[in-house]
């Protein structure tokens, strides 16, 4: 009889955004004409400057062990970075750079969470919340929320799921998968309720640079003394910079908890990879316009696909102000988001996520990082599938 794995194995779920996105790849590698809406990531090149400046790291031979928390020299940028854009005071040392956002969230939820802590996770969440929480022996407690109110988060919804129990909640603004942007009066609401309880609050702010209209990211640790106690923070560079691939991301925490995060990855991936910190390096050190251009572009796409969705009587969605992602409501059409997705691809060759790996059965998520070409071929083929 061979030996089963591990029971926090049989807890978890494969990522769906991975699964479709590589079906969808496979597929087109079979010379499908496939149009893909299902990847979380930047069609553009990471800029030139940053390539750069990794190539150049890997020709002056930095390619050694690293700091597990980063290189000084980044960390050091990126405490100027969040005092500058965010109104935060982190110390370079209050700063752990990481394989990846998913990494710093996975970090700060390790270092946080006991076996039986509750952590609120609001519905539609990014898939990964509830896995980590579940391998840290945490307890996952989804909250649902409505496109009535933007799929926000209310006080009345905190109060109402929290209990003894809950450690940690868990806010992502702007958001994955809903675009949603929480205002700053929003945030503040919501972290009177964290102080009160004394609840940790993990603030994932990798979308930050992508708001659109009269949205307004605003750092959560930034409000007060107090919040800040509670409060991870964190980014990174996947979005920002097309720099998906190079897996960077951190959070910074207030000491005692950035301490306790850097002994959990001295123990599991050493450090982020050497000659990658100096390209990250540049893009916060180098010229920030090549951010401004792809947010301008994305915002185009995003009024022309919203345009484009409205006339698909089947479908119905809250217009994103962040992010680069729609969720559409295809309850109308009677099919189960899995199904939804599933037959799409067969018959029209379009990969979407179903919502159903995001808590919500009803929706499918559509990404806009892709060009108006695809993004009008896209719509036209989801428009004759529902119809």
């Amino acid at each position: 009889m061979a030996l089963e794995s591990a029971e926090r194995t049989r807890q978890l779920t494969p990522s769906a955004t991975l699964a479709i996105d590589a079906r969808a790849k496979t597929m087109k590698a079979e010379g499908l004409d496939v149009v893909g809406f299902g990847a979380g990531e930047p069609d553009f090149d990471t800029p030139e400057h940053i390539k750069a400046a990794a190539m150049g790291a890997l020709d002056a031979g930095f390619t050694k062990y690293t700091p597990s928390s980063g290189v000084p020299e980044l960390r050091a940028a990126i405490s100027e970075k969040l005092k500058a854009d965010n109104g935060l005071n982190y110390e370079p040392s209050q700063i752990i750079v990481t394989c990846g956002a998913k990494h710093a969230c996975f970090n700060a939820i390790l270092a946080a969470i006991n076996p039986g802590d509750e952590v609120l996770i609001p519905a539609p969440y990014w898939l990964s919340y509830p896995e980590m929480v579940r391998v840290a022996g945490g307890e996952p407690v989804i909250v649902p929320t409505s496109a009535e109110n933007g799929y926000k988060l209310t006080p009345e919804l905190f109060r109402e799921y929290m209990s003894p129990l809950t450690k940690m909640v868990i806010l992502n603004t702007p958001g994955n998968p809903t675009g949603t942007v929480y205002s700053e009066n929003e945030l503040a609401a919501l972290a009177e309720v964290a102080l009160d309880e004394e609840i940790y609050i993990l603030s994932d702010e990798i979308y930050e640079k992508l708001t659109y209209e009269d949205a307004k990211h605003s750092s959560l640790a930034s409000f007060s003394k107090e919040v800040y106690n509670l409060t991870f923070t964190v980014n990174g560079f996947s979005k920002p910079y097309a720099m998906t691939g190079w897996r960077l991301g951190y959070v910074a925490a207030p000491a005692h908890l950035a301490k306790a995060i850097d002994s959990i990855q001295s123990h599991t991936t050493s450090h982020p990879t050497s000659f990658a910190q100096k390209g990250a390096l540049a893009a916060y050190k180098g010229p920030q316009d090549c951010v401004a251009e792809m947010k301008k572009e994305y915002d185009k796409r995003r009024r022309r696909f919203c345009d484009l969705l409205a006339l698909i009587p089947k479908l119905s969605f809250v217009k994103p102000t962040g992010a680069f992602y729609i969720l559409a409501n295809i309850s109308k059409t009677g099919l189960s988001s899995t199904e939804f997705a599933e037959k799409l691809l067969e018959k029209e060759r379009v990969a979407v996520v179903p919502g159903k790996a995001f808590g919500d059965d009803q929706t499918v998520r559509l990404s806009y990082a892709t060009s108006i070409e695809q993004i009008e071929e896209g719509a036209r083929r989801l428009a004759k599938f529902c119809k």
